[in-house]
């Protein structure tokens, strides 16, 4: 953590008697005009040279506004017309103040800026300075700005985030397949993704931040996709009229190469990403790590339990036809007996 500004400088302090002053009839905005004209600078008119239009600035000359006795030197002219010296009502002294005055909403403040430990996240960071501030005396406030108040703004808003992202996903599903069911299916693979994600960045100490929560999203996406693979095959066999095992079985062995051949390709395509070093290498190693981990664990785990997931779910909201008329033709013959 550090305090961001200019550390204390010497500072020239004009002393101005005010009985003084105006004794000899000179006001204040009187005393800023002389100084602001001859140390800085005034205009005064444009004039007409060789066709062109300049400008007139006065300014008194370099060697006369080089140290501090110069100030003194000065004359003011006064309310009657006469030059009063500024020395006859002032005088100087060098003094030691903030060479930058901070503000913030009108009121005197002081950044601070810093970064969380390795080993935790900056929502922890941000929750301990926010305990730290509340322990300040009675008068003193803190405001959050920048990427920290961006972050507490948009931190409440990311479980919905990823409730949107699988939803969004969802219906795009059913509007694809005009079933319920079989989305439920391929969504059920989600979690599975998320474990390797959450996993791999624990192992590695990375944060919760926002690029976790960008390959959390994208994890939602690839597993899905390995579960429409097998779930694409498997609908078209049960509609040429094979049994729920019997399809779900086949789609997963006919599938199985294609599954492992474009998610490792995948995942060896974010390795890059996950150990990238140099400019920018937080945020590649944080979105890849997430991603490379639910990859792997989307790949192993999908093969074994999306098949479980599509039986599973069909068995409940679609009965497989064979099966259902297998039933109905052993309850008549035992009725029958």
């Amino acid at each position: 953590m550090r305090i961001e500004g200019m550390p204390n400088a010497a500072q020239l302090n004009l002393v101005i008697d005010r009985e003084k002053a105006n004794t000899f009839g000179v006001s204040f905005s009187d005393i800023n005009s002389t100084i602001s004209a001859n140390f800085g600078s005034s205009y005064v008119n444009d004039f007409p040279n060789a066709g062109r239009m300049q400008r007139v600035t006065v300014q008194a000359d370099g060697s006369q506004r080089m140290q501090a006795a110069d100030l003194l030197n000065l004359n003011v002219r006064n309310a009657n017309g006469g030059m009063v010296p500024i020395s006859s009502f002032a005088n100087i002294d060098w003094v030691r103040g903030p060479s930058q005055v901070v503000g913030y909403n009108g009121y005197p403040s002081m950044r601070i800026a810093g970064q969380a430990a390795p080993g935790h996240s900056t929502g922890q960071a941000i929750t301990e300075m926010q305990r730290l501030a509340d322990q300040l005396p009675g008068g003193f406030g803190y405001e959050w700005t920048g990427q920290s108040l961006q972050e507490i703004q948009s931190g409440s808003q990311a479980p919905a985030l990823i409730g949107l992202s699988i939803l969004f996903v969802f219906l795009l599903l059913s509007a694809l397949y005009e079933s319920w069911s079989i989305p439920l299916s391929v969504m059920l693979v989600v979690p599975l993704g998320v474990i390797g994600a959450v996993a791999a960045v624990t192992l590695r100490g990375m944060p919760n931040d926002v690029y976790f929560l960008v390959g959390l999203i994208t994890i939602i996406g690839l597993s899905a996709k390995n579960a429409i693979l097998i779930i694409e095959f498997a609908k078209d066999l049960r509609a040429e009229g094979k049994s729920l095992m019997e399809a779900t079985m086949e789609a997963a062995h006919l599938r199985f190469r294609p599954i492992i051949m474009t998610s490792l390709a995948f995942t060896l395509g974010v390795v890059p990403m996950a150990i990238a070093t140099g400019a920018s290498a937080a945020s590649q190693n944080a979105i890849g790590t997430g991603v490379l981990g639910g990859m792997i664990s989307a790949t192993i785990l999908a093969i074994f339990f999306v098949p479980v997931f599509f039986v599973f779910v069909m068995r409940i909201f679609k009965p497989d036809s064979k099966e259902k008329k297998a039933a109905v033709n052993g309850s008549e013959s035992q009725t029958t007996s």
